[in-house]
């Protein structure tokens, strides 16, 4: 096998973790509005730990980003 169809197929593998944060970031927003429709006087309290799970997760799609191109370029 050549070197740079490896390299692209290990990349393309690497973006899966990119679906993965995708989904997380679907669930946590859809909990968040299942949540406050619940309990309205409570979504205000809960929305700075819904960025922080979001910030976490993209943290991890964007890790998966990083990896891919290195990857490819390096």
């Amino acid at each position: 096998m050549d070197v740079a169809a490896a390299k692209m197929i290990g990349a393309g593998l690497a973006t899966i973790g990119l679906a993965g944060a995708g989904i997380g970031i679907g669930l946590i927003f859809g909990n968040f509005v299942s949540a406050g429709i619940r309990n309205p006087s409570a979504a205000g309290g809960m929305f700075g730990n819904v960025i922080l799970g979001f910030a976490l997760t993209e943290a991890t799609g964007l890790f998966a980003l990083v990896v891919a191109f290195m990857i490819l370029f390096l």
